[in-house]
């Protein structure tokens, strides 16, 4: 190749756009639809990144201040009369559950003796555990979007990157040099369906795996509440059948 040829291919290269737009504007119809399939799904993942991380928040900090005035020594019943109407975080809601049941019972019979004592007692946890597996699902939600993005992004991005890898080879054929000016672009556009890959997958990644052991905590959580509470409730109706704390 003579040298003023190779001073033109050089100069075509350095005029193609190499900026992220660019790159996009110039990717072929697959490659922008891999982009724009990607850069959608990195955006609804960050949405919900910062949905999640609000709501785990919320959720602790208003746990922390029902379990504060739980174990305050306040009247259960007064507790229950107070937050019933509107319960405002799922340990509160669990808490209403297994008084639902207490009262539903309590409040309509005499007392509560043998057998009716221990269908209560299977009654208020049933209660509560469904009460907890409800929340749970609740705060799972959207979790699933973050794993298929994190596990599925770098093969779309992979996909992107060997169809403008084919592009590449079907340039080099058509111009029949392998210069720079040939390979260049298209390789560029490959290898940013790559990035955009790493960058929707990554994120996605570590946002799950810690909002996932956050909600197996706060499960956790929810679950010993739920059996510290049954017991309460167990030793008064030892005591009485029918009372409140």
């Amino acid at each position: 190749m003579d040298p003023i040829q190779t001073t033109q291919l050089a100069g075509s290269v350095a005029h193609h756009d190499f900026s992220v737009w660019g790159l996009f504007l110039q990717a072929d119809l697959v490659v922008k639809s891999v982009l724009m399939v990607l850069a959608a799904s990195s955006i609804w993942s960050w949405a919900i990144i910062i949905d999640k991380w609000i709501t785990f928040k919320a959720v602790d900090l208003k746990a922390n201040k029902f379990e504060n005035s739980f174990w305050s020594g306040e009247a259960l019943e007064k507790i229950y009369k107070r937050i019933s109407a509107k319960p405002g975080d799922p340990m509160a809601r669990t808490f209403c559950a297994g008084m639902n049941e207490w009262k539903l019972t309590v409040d309509n019979a005499a007392s509560v003796d043998g057998d009716l004592r221990a269908g209560l007692g299977q009654r208020i946890d049933r209660a509560m555990s469904t009460s907890i597996n409800r929340e749970v699902s609740t705060l799972e939600r959207y979790l699933t979007f973050l794993a298929t993005v994190g596990s599925t992004a770098p093969f779309i991005g992979l996909f992107g990157t060997v169809w403008g890898i084919m592009n590449s080879f079907s340039a080099i054929a058509g111009a029949q040099n392998t210069s720079l000016a040939v390979v260049a672009p298209g390789i560029a556009e490959a290898l940013f369906a790559t990035a955009i890959g790493l960058v929707a997958a990554i994120p996605a990644v570590v946002a799950y795996n810690k909002f996932n052991t956050d909600l197996g905590r706060y499960e956790n959580r929810l679950d010993a509440f739920a059996a510290e509470f049954s017991a309460i409730l167990g030793r008064h109706l030892e005591q009485r059948g029918g009372g409140a704390r």
